[in-house]
């Protein structure tokens, strides 16, 4: 009796054994949970009532929208971050789409803790798109973190990282995902569109036949967004500002404390402010929109001839994009009225990429005519959907 329980234990363990060894092993896909779900005649209808026929038009799946976790890395550490994926309900062939998000500073408003605000983003799933919102690294799963606000290293990891969690995990669930990867980003979701563009091309990721691009309204000369903002007297956004500031300081050696930067009573502050819990507007109401009261005098004066700044200064240069030349289509958009991301940075972006050598062919620049920082997002997600089925 002994020897065939006995037995019975060894071949249980060795079934237990084989199925724990076939069990998909995967590189960056974590977890998932599903959020909701739509079929494609809501969808149509939503879109109709909201007066965009031509994009109803093209929904024709039915969709369903997961929070996923994923592996990535920070600061020399694999780290577990966040986004929202939405798989196409079919058995044809679907490219991704990853669209980024703008500046934010509270963790509500990240795409996995707030899927109903980013709802619309989803939707172009049912066109046939696996359509992937990071939520970047300091917000969602990982929101224990500084968000790393404008840095090229840790920003285009986490897109690029979710987009081969996404690949995993729609082929767990079946989705015929036929590699080709697009980019869409608006604000601080430009700069991230457009820097895992540069990132793409530099580091191709064999998993992946990149597309193109259609960045908008980011502040993609770093470093010319730091001399626009000094020589501001008033900025209406200067959370803006200590974002950076803050990101550099947790991610840089610079040899410098807020205190070298900001004047008090915003220096002593600064930092807490940026724990998750509050929304930009609410950080502006902690500090100054007066340029002059904000910054220290020394730093306002003397950050390109100091050298006590150079760390910083550098930083800003590091992550810029102008030092490069695109080999893919990219579509770069931006308001001539938006003077919170100045127009005339996407203009000067645009003018040294061709300097460099890029070909009007692989850019196109698309001046959104009249609008601000804050009216030009819905002419620019309208349009760039056309756009980028073209690609």
């Amino acid at each position: 009796m002994i020897r065939k329980i006995t037995l019975i234990f060894l071949v249980v363990g060795a079934l237990v054994g084989c199925q724990k060894e076939n069990e998909p092993q995967y590189d960056y896909f974590v977890s998932s949970e599903k959020i909701t779900n739509f079929n494609s005649t809501a969808i149509k209808g939503f879109l109709n009532s909201y007066q965009m026929p031509d994009l109803a038009a093209a929904m024709q799946y039915d969709i369903n929208i997961y929070k996923i976790t994923y592996k990535t890395t920070f600061q020399g550490a694999t780290i577990t971050a966040s986004g929202l994926v939405t798989l196409p309900i079919t058995q044809n062939e679907v490219s991704m789409v990853s669209i980024q998000h703008g500046t934010i500073a509270d963790n509500a408003s990240a795409p996995s803790e707030d899927p109903d605000g980013n709802v619309f983003f989803n939707w172009f799933a049912s066109a046939g798109y696996i359509v992937v919102l990071p939520d970047f690294i300091g917000f969602g799963e990982s929101s224990e973190f500084l968000h790393p606000y404008y840095n090229y290293e840790y920003t285009t990891g986490a897109v690029i990282d979710l987009m081969q969690a996404a690949r995993e995990f729609a082929e767990e669930e079946g989705v015929n995902f036929n590699s080709d990867v697009l980019l869409a980003g608006y604000s601080e979701g430009g700069y991230a569109t457009m820097a895992t563009h540069k990132r793409l091309e530099e580091e191709p990721q064999p998993e992946f036949n990149f597309l193109g691009s259609a960045p908008a309204s980011g502040g993609y000369d770093v470093k010319h967004m730091q001399e626009y903002f000094f020589g501001l007297e008033t900025y209406d956004n200067p959370f803006f500002m200590a974002f950076v500031a803050a990101s550099y300081l947790d991610n840089y050696d610079v040899g410098l404390t807020m205190a070298d930067l900001f004047k008090e009573p915003y220096a002593s502050k600064i930092s807490s402010l940026f724990d998750g819990t509050k929304s930009g507007s609410e950080i502006n109401a902690e500090l100054t929109t007066i340029v002059p009261d904000l910054l220290n005098a020394d730093f306002l004066a003397n950050i390109d001839t100091d050298l006590k700044f150079e760390g910083i200064v550098n930083a800003l240069n590091e992550n810029g994009l102008v030092n490069w030349v695109p080999q893919h289509k990219m579509i770069m958009y931006h308001g001539t009225a938006d003077i919170t991301v100045p127009y005339d940075n996407s203009v000067v972006t645009y003018n040294k990429l061709l300097d460099n050598g890029a070909s009007t062919d692989i850019i196109t620049f698309i001046p959104l005519e009249g609008k601000t920082h804050y009216s030009g997002g819905q002419p620019y997600f309208l349009d760039v959907f056309n756009q980028l089925s073209k690609f």
